[in-house]
């Protein structure tokens, strides 16, 4: 969204500098008298106005005004009368079309009306802006109630699906041209075409040096070794390149540096953000998933549907079954989750944002709270979205074999039998103590707080008020015991005790009733009570390791949910209460219903939420021309009850009938190649998103893809090895920087600057340092305690620089809370919301990283031994060594007499320091200086 505000604003800047050129001319017609002119007439006037209708029209009326009716300007919005007329000064809409007063009228991607037109308005207005009864009597659209008791949908017309992105992708054979460069690849002669209209000429191909470190840099993210540099340059074969991208594509560090982009897209962290910013234990099987994915060139539909519904499939994997903690990866509170309904249908919100946006480039969840303003999509198309997803519970899903599930549950099971008794004994002894606590504490509050209070407190519970309970809840902490006699110990549930405990430490949380400690006790009560205690520890040191689980989701019924880390059952704290009596988790055999969504449900009101109607899910009207596809499709295994629905939405995402989802895709990986996508917002291809450069070649790729069984592999052989990506970006010719600024044609490679991770990597890989052990749990970089210190919940673990913490950076440890300082310099995304693209930012904090962070110092040491051990105490080979390693090419005469001369000077100023260095060390330090120079140099950090 951020990038979509900065496009409209240059838009903006754009039309108003027109503007200005155009103003005399403004005043050339404001000196003409307007008897002279003819009269404007209604047919002349209403097709301009009617590109103000998206806006301003039957569907919606933004700021309250309506511009259909002349009635409808004259009475205006927000701002007052939008028309007066014949006083164009005091117009408000020619005020807005004219720029006078901002925002700019029309506003992108409607295009600003012209000097023309903006003449025919005035004129219009001066001459008293006539208008026709019939069109006076257009309809104003019934409101709606804010709990959408009087919604009436909005029918989607066929004009709505005439939008490009709406149409489905047209194969449009390549266009002919005659140089035999730009032939071979049915890309290129897309681009060649493209060049030629726009009178861009295109650069030649890249030298080898160039292109070897560009396809390593892009396809695996790591520096190509000097060796293979050198035997890539001397290869002969008329397929070196090609083979090359093989090499590259089938290299187990591809899916380390692509799967990078893709958690990007599903906003992936290792912990859930918000107040409390908890550690997703085995959040990390998803980047591992993802890694794996790629390196495998999983089919991009299977992709979407395992991450989707991978519970739901006829014959699930431990890979589709982890692809579900897409669901679980976001933003999340984790805390007292029972006692806000509201935070569910949030999770939905963003769960809705992150498919769409991120599967078919939609902002479907801008519908919320009203029809979409811009695009055909309803506030119904929102809640079916939120439907097809409201039956999924958060669920663990054991990654071993069913008879190794089965041993352990049986194990599991008779732990428990022996520590029930055992547990039970340990509540009785406790419960006198409780009581006499909670007795202390009622009395307490009865001398400190007010009459209402002490009223409250002293009326029995089951006849205070809603009121009274909310007061008693907020003074008295401790709840009734249960009856001791009803304890059964849950060993999972003594598991996520003691990790609340250790989240609890974090928090500062020091009451009683959260450490789990128990209340203090006589000497011969505490004696008895750790005797039992032991015992207990004893008996759950017999349970074997627990079994790899994926924090996945399945259907349930989310009212029955376990308590989870702090969530209380202490009547009047707002925690709402379901008459409903089976089950979490349906079993086999078990008739399943999704429990009830009701339409502009939002959880801040359960029982209002419950005044509309319930909703069932569906396919985006927009996109249903007929038959609408299945909103259910369980699977077929009656091992597994499920409704299905999460399955049927994945497989309409994922059907080669979608117009969008393989478009969507293709821009992305054509944007990650080179910087910016043929549709410049990819996560937005609606009316506010930006149209495509090359909408014959996106068509192309989109059917490509499908046809070669959705494979990303496959486009990336197509894009590499196409002329267009082989294109030199030390390339200049005025008539293409004039015509073209920007490069959005693509008549050179584009320089990009390379995302924070992969410098990190670059970096490391230069020195000799970089660890490529995959997988596993996360890393934790080291940081300085101060930045820790302004973080205190949550987890980072302080470590130090050594060969641990020195693993590929898609490894690291992604807190939501608190992000690794070198990579939130570096532009790391809002990681809250799917990323669109990331920005590229230059900033002084940037180059003081570079400079001064203590990993870069540590680093550039590292390199300068590297050097010194490949290169020997000659000045020139180690300066030819240093760019053979760090840019993949011989420094040119003058780069080599400049850095020559440097460690020269800064040998001898070492020497002259008067800190007693040896040759050997001064040498040592100016090479280390060199090292440290060239890791800041603009050409490590760019991809050429």
């Amino acid at each position: 969204m951020v990038l979509e505000g900065v496009c409209r604003l240059k838009s903006t800047l754009r039309r108003v500098a027109v503007l200005t050129i155009i103003a005399p001319l403004f005043l050339l017609l404001e000196s003409r008298s307007v008897a002279q002119k003819p009269p404007v007439t209604q047919k002349e006037i209403l097709p301009i106005l009617a590109r103000c209708f998206q806006c301003h029209g039957e569907a919606i009326q933004m700021s309250k005004l309506d511009l259909r009716t002349r009635e409808g300007m004259l009475k205006g919005g927000e701002k007052g009368p939008a028309l007066v007329p014949g006083d164009v000064a005091a117009s408000l809409l020619y005020k807005k079309i004219t720029g006078q007063q901002q925002p700019l009228m029309p506003m992108p991607p409607v295009p600003a009306l012209d000097p023309r037109e903006i003449a025919l308005v005035k004129d219009w207005i001066d001459q008293g802006a006539q208008w026709s009864s019939i069109a006076a009597s257009a309809p104003a659209p019934a409101p709606t109630s804010a709990n959408g008791s009087e919604y009436k949908e909005k029918q989607i017309t066929d004009q709505d699906r005439q939008w490009w992105a709406f149409q489905k992708p047209v194969r449009h054979p390549a266009p002919q041209v005659s140089d035999a460069r730009w032939s071979r690849n049915p890309i290129d002669a897309f681009v060649r075409d493209m060049l030629k209209k726009k009178g861009l000429e295109p650069a030649p191909p890249a030298d080898r040096r160039t292109l070897i470190r560009r396809a390593y840099l892009d396809l695996v993210g790591l520096l190509p070794p000097p060796a293979e540099v050198e035997k890539f340059v001397q290869d002969p074969s008329p397929s070196a390149y090609e083979n090359l991208i093989e090499r590259l594509l089938a290299s187990k560090h591809y899916g380390e540096r692509w799967g990078r982009y893709w958690l990007d897209v599903a906003r992936y962290a290792d912990s859930s953000g918000f107040e409390f910013d908890i550690t997703v234990e085995n959040g990390w099987r998803y980047r591992d998933y993802v890694i794996k994915a790629l390196n495998e060139d999983k089919p991009y539909d299977q992709f979407i549907i395992e991450q989707l519904a991978g519970d739901e499939l006829d014959h699930p994997t431990f890979d589709s079954l982890t692809a579900t903690t897409f669901y679980r990866i976001g933003p999340r509170v984790r805390f007292r989750e029972k006692n806000y309904p509201s935070y569910r249908y949030d999770y939905m919100d963003d769960m809705i944002r992150t498919t769409f946006q991120g599967f078919m480039g939609l902002s479907v969840n801008c519908a919320r709270c009203h029809d979409h303003k811009f695009d055909p999509i309803t506030r119904m198309d929102y809640y079916r979205s939120a439907a097809a997803f409201w039956g999924y519970v958060d669920y663990d899903h054991p990654l071993a074999p069913k008879p190794k599930v089965d041993e352990y549950e049986r194990i599991k099971k008779e732990l428990e039998k022996e520590i029930t008794p055992l547990q039970q004994e340990i509540a009785r002894i406790e419960k006198p103590y409780r009581d006499k606590q909670r007795e202390q504490q009622i009395q307490n509050a009865l001398r400190r707080y007010p009459e209402d209070i002490q009223l409250a407190i002293k009326t029995p519970e089951d006849k205070r008020t809603p009121g009274q309970k909310l007061l008693v809840a907020q003074v008295l902490i401790s709840p009734e015991d249960a009856n001791p006699d009803m304890i059964v110990a849950d060993l999972n549930a003594t598991a996520k005790s003691k990790a609340q405990a250790k989240a609890n430490q974090v928090f500062g949380v020091a009451d009683e009733a959260y450490n789990g400690r128990g209340p203090k006790l006589s000497p011969a009560d505490e004696a008895k009570r750790t005797v039992l205690r032991a015992k207990i520890e004893a008996i759950e040191k017999r349970l074997p390791d627990p079994l790899p689980v994926a924090d996945g989701v399945r259907d349930g019924d989310y009212r029955l949910a376990p308590d989870g880390l702090g969530d209380s059952s202490i009547p009047g704290t707002g925690r709402p209460t379901y008459d409903v009596k089976c089950c979490y988790i349906p079993n086999p055999g078990q008739k399943y219903e999704v429990p009830p969504l009701y339409f502009a449900a939002a959880g801040d009101d359960i029982k209002a939420n419950a005044s509309t109607f319930p909703v069932q899910p569906g396919f985006l009207s927009v996109l249903v021309n007929g038959t609408p596809p299945p909103a259910t499709h369980p699977p077929n295994r009656p091992d597994y009850v499920t409704s299905g629905r999460r399955r049927a939405l994945a497989e309409a995402i994922a059907s080669k009938d979608n117009p969008l989802t393989a478009r969507v895709m293709v821009n992305r990986i054509w944007g990650w190649h080179f910087g910016r996508g043929i549709v410049a917002t990819p996560g937005n291809f609606g009316k506010m998103g930006v149209s495509p450069s090359h909408p014959e070649l996106l068509d192309w790729l989109a059917t490509e893809f499908v046809r070669q069984g959705w494979s990303i592999k496959q486009m990336q052989r197509l894009i590499m090895t196409s002329e267009t990506y082989k294109m030199a970006s030390a390339f200049y010719r005025s008539a293409d920087l004039e015509n073209d600024p920007t490069n959005v044609y693509l008549w050179r490679f584009p320089v990009r600057r390379l995302e924070a991770e992969i410098i990190r990597d670059s970096i490391l890989d230069a020195s000799g340092d970089l660890n490529l052990a995959a997988g596993g749990p996360a890393f934790f970089p080291p940081i300085p305690v101060s930045v820790r210190a302004d973080q205190p919940r949550g987890t980072w673990e302080l470590t130090k620089e050594g060969p641990d913490t020195w693993k590929r950076s898609v490894y690291a440890y992604v807190k939501r809370g608190l992000k690794y300082p070198m990579f939130e310099v570096y532009d790391l995304p809002d990681l809250n919301t799917t990323c669109e693209r990331r920005a590229v930012s230059t900033v002084p904090t940037q180059a003081l990283t570079m400079l001064n962070n203590e990993f870069m110092l540590m680093q550039a040491g590292h390199f300068a031994q590297r050097v010194l051990k490949q290169a020997g105490n000659n000045p020139q080979e180690q300066v030819k060594t240093m760019y053979r390693i760090a840019f993949s090419r011989e420094p040119t005469q003058r780069e080599l007499d400049s850095n020559v001369a440097f460690l020269k000077k800064q040998r001898d100023h070492e020497l002259a320091g008067g800190a007693g260095s040896s040759e050997d060390q001064a040498a040592q330090a100016a090479l280390t200086d060199l090292a440290h120079v060239t890791l800041n140099l603009n050409e490590f950090a760019y991809l050429q």
